[in-house]
């Protein structure tokens, strides 16, 4: 969340023109960090599913149980926000604005999480096909019509495109899914052989002058949603009024 901040405060810097111009689409030390971000959000998410799960009781129930009403209403959440992204996005950037982006992923990503969370250490080679499968679409797949259909709106959500699309933020479930699905096997790994590693200073269970700052780094991961949908909003309100000052 924190390298997240940075990332956008450094992206509405050249946005509003107050540095340097810097292409945060195609210079390798953004889009690196870019990727870094996405994949270590969507791991986390997994890793909280496989919490999620083990807190309810659900991680060998079947899968009808694991998509309880809890669930339905977090998600509801998730999808709403990808809907507001949307909304927003087109106003300020309407020729690239987000169709389907990190919430719009993570909304369908949590719906395969619960459905496969039985599924063991095949989650580690469902992950790898998943990585696969993006390669195999980028540069081996043919340029027929057919094939087009990936690269448009209506199954462009999928990854198997061939082409980078015009838009903001782009987490399709190829590759992404396979950050969510090695989340959520270390997750349950985790829970099975050191639970511990999951109820530490950030829960504030250890003592000391670290465990108060672990604490306040855990603040806004326990409100990701809120903070993610907030922070940028903040942001750019503040250099705005910064600049008109």
């Amino acid at each position: 969340m924190v390298w997240m901040t940075v990332f956008h405060f450094c992206f509405d810097l050249n946005f509003l023109g107050l540095i340097a111009k810097q292409n945060f689409y195609a210079d390798p030390f953004w889009t690196w960090q870019r990727t870094a971000i996405v994949s270590l959000f969507l791991f986390t998410a997994g890793v909280s599913q496989a919490v999620a799960l083990q807190s309810q009781g659900l991680t060998s129930a079947p899968w009808r149980q694991r998509l309880d009403a809890r669930f339905w209403r977090r998600w509801a959440q998730v999808a709403g926000c990808a809907l507001l992204v949307t909304a927003g996005s087109a106003i300020v950037f309407p020729r690239s604005y987000i169709d389907f982006g990190v919430l719009h992923g993570l909304a369908v990503m949590l719906v395969v999480a619960r459905l496969s969370a039985g599924w063991g250490h095949w989650l580690w080679l469902a992950g790898g096909l998943a990585v696969a499968l993006k390669f195999i679409a980028a540069y081996a797949l043919p340029e027929s019509a057919m094939w087009q259909f990936f690269n448009e709106i209506p199954g462009r959500w999928l990854g198997l495109i061939s082409r980078k699309p015009v838009t903001e933020d782009y987490v399709p479930l190829v590759p992404w899914l396979a950050a969510v699905w090695w989340g959520l096997a270390v997750g349950q790994w985790v829970l099975r052989r050191c639970p511990h590693w999951l109820s530490g200073a950030a829960s504030g269970e250890a003592p000391g002058a670290s465990s108060a700052w672990l604490r306040g780094l855990a603040a806004p991961g326990r409100w990701s949603l809120s903070y993610y949908m907030l922070h940028q909003p903040v942001l750019i309100g503040l250099l705005l009024a910064w600049r008109a000052l």
